[in-house]
């Protein structure tokens, strides 16, 4: 592989199915995914290294708010460094794929940065609001808590839903097929998406409004987590052996 354009096109090759994937993963994230990792292979980054520059980003900007005042600067600089990192954490297994220099040690780290920023993102929010919001009840300090469990029970639920759901697979008859990719579910899936989530903090300027939205994410987060939930269940229920 020589120059950018061809590792694009390689890269465009290496993706990882649409199915299950909001419209933002797939038109915006992915897509500037591959263009960070098209410049990675060029500097010569593994998929490690590009893992923990996604995790700088990250974790820079949840220290950020939970350490200086809420603005509109910090709220802009917050939101492009999230988005930034975001789009990093899918250049890694972009790179992986490409390169073929991906392992269980990669997938491992990759989880364990995307766990670390589900926990510390509502952290970093209980904190603010504690030092620096006026909040109109304590009981709003409870409201990061909340997010929280639904955000990481989402995040591992998924995660053993997949791997159980390989393992089982294994054993399997071979013969079924995949079910095709649904732009509504896509549509459906953007509230969940992390990305999309990420937008919240544009709004830091305006800490009314910031609650509000953050509020109303937390409920469609926990309601997505009933959904996922009642899903997954029943999905790993029908692969049960005869």
């Amino acid at each position: 592989m020589g120059n950018t354009g061809t590792v694009l096109r390689e890269l465009r090759g290496a993706q990882k199915s649409a199915k299950g994937v909001s419209l933002y993963s797939r038109y915006v994230n992915r897509p500037a995914g591959r263009v960070l990792a098209a410049g990675a292979y060029r500097a010569g980054l593994t998929p490690n290294q590009v893992t923990l520059v996604s995790a700088a980003f990250t974790y820079a900007a949840l220290a950020a708010v939970a350490l200086v005042e809420p603005s509109w600067t910090l709220g802009l600089a917050v939101y492009a460094a999230l988005a930034v990192g975001f789009a990093f954490d899918s250049a890694d297994g972009q790179l992986a794929r490409l390169t073929g220099r991906g392992g269980p040690d990669g997938e491992w780290l990759d989880h364990v940065v995307d766990c670390g920023k589900l926990l510390l993102v509502h952290a970093a929010v209980l904190i603010s609001f504690y030092r620096f919001g006026e909040l109109p009840s304590d009981a709003w300090l409870l409201l990061p808590l909340g997010f929280q469990v639904a955000a990481v029970v989402t995040f591992c639920g998924g995660l053993l839903r997949e791997q159980l759901g390989k393992a089982a697979a294994a054993g399997a008859p071979a013969g079924s097929t995949a079910a095709p990719v649904s732009r509504v579910r896509a549509v459906a899936l953007l509230p969940a998406d992390y990305g999309v989530f990420c937008l919240v903090f544009l709004l830091l300027g305006a800490p009314g409004a910031f609650r509000a939205g953050y509020a109303a994410l937390a409920v469609v987060h926990t309601l997505f987590l009933a959904a996922f939930l009642t899903k997954w269940f029943r999905e790993l229920r029908a692969l049960r052996p005869g």
